[in-house]
């Protein structure tokens, strides 16, 4: 018989895939807890989850099972708060990374502050998060949009170079990959996504790396102090000199979930759609 009393157990290993913490958590011995997830190996008939060195990771089967665990345990609670009346509904999970939070959300995060719960995440988590049911509702950049989410498109933005007023090519309306020759450029270290883009796009053009930085804040505050140029996406706002560069991709953000029945998803998602800047 499947042990399905096991299954709150098994979430919240697979939220921390840490046995120790797990069993903390569920205030349960770690051995009890070994037991636990070692009876439902045995009921799918395959590994739940792997070492790898010194961390634990889900097998494909082990993140479905979780994922199914979490949607029951979701389902239960929002039925029991229906059947009494006194359970409040959980908070939305939003998952998205900093330049979503910075320049794109703010107004929804505002008005729907009392129903949200925030995740910072990369692109990669966001997807995770959502696939598993950790979170909601991601928002990322997809250069491909999987087939196994609902995702809704955003906005599309330019890629830009910002400048100071001063330099040689404030005064241009926008400009071509080619304008770039020549320039010293702040940008993400290696391997972050953007700098390996960067190498690809800029490929054949003169540019010299003036200075390495991690964010978008930190590459503004460098282009302020005269260092170099930087390339940012469109959606963020600054004070310097902002040209698009017309022969790059744009950046397109999605809104990405799981659950299209769900109403208090479908009327965030739609929030998103209608605070957020299509031009900046």
């Amino acid at each position: 018989m499947f042990p399905v009393e096991s299954l709150s157990a098994f979430r919240v290993f697979a939220d921390h895939l840490n046995f120790t913490r797990a069993a903390e958590e569920l205030h349960i011995s770690q051995p009890a807890l070994h037991v636990k997830v070692r009876k439902l190996a045995e009921a799918v008939g395959r590994p739940l989850y792997l070492r790898t060195g010194n961390h634990l990771v889900l097998t494909a089967d082990g993140e479905r099972l979780a994922r199914f665990a979490r949607d029951r345990e979701r389902q239960l609670t929002e039925f029991l708060g229906e059947l009494t009346g006194t359970h409040a509904a959980e908070p939305l999970v939003l998952a998205a990374g900093q330049g979503a939070y910075l320049y794109l959300l703010g107004d929804v995060i505002a008005a729907e502050r009392q129903d949200l719960r925030l995740v910072t995440a990369s692109r990669p988590e966001t997807l995770a998060r959502v696939r598993d049911g950790r979170a909601h509702v991601g928002v990322a950049v997809l250069d491909a949009v999987p087939t196994d989410l609902e995702c809704v498109l955003l906005a599309a933005y330019p890629q830009t170079l910002v400048v100071r007023a001063d330099h040689r090519l404030a005064r241009r309306r926008r400009l071509r990959v080619r304008d770039l020759d020549g320039l010293e450029l702040i940008v993400p270290p290696a391997p972050r996504p953007l700098r390996v883009l960067l190498e690809r796009w800029l490929h054949g053009v003169d540019w010299r790396v003036a200075v390495e930085a991690e964010g978008w804040p930190l590459l503004l505050h460098f282009v302020g102090l005269g260092v170099g140029a930087a390339v940012v996406n469109g959606c963020v706002r600054t004070k310097h000199v902002q040209l698009p560069i017309v022969d790059l991709p744009d950046v397109p953000y999605y809104a990405i979930h799981r659950r299209p029945d769900d109403p208090r998803v479908a009327r965030l998602v739609g929030a998103m759609v209608a605070a957020v800047p299509q031009t900046t």
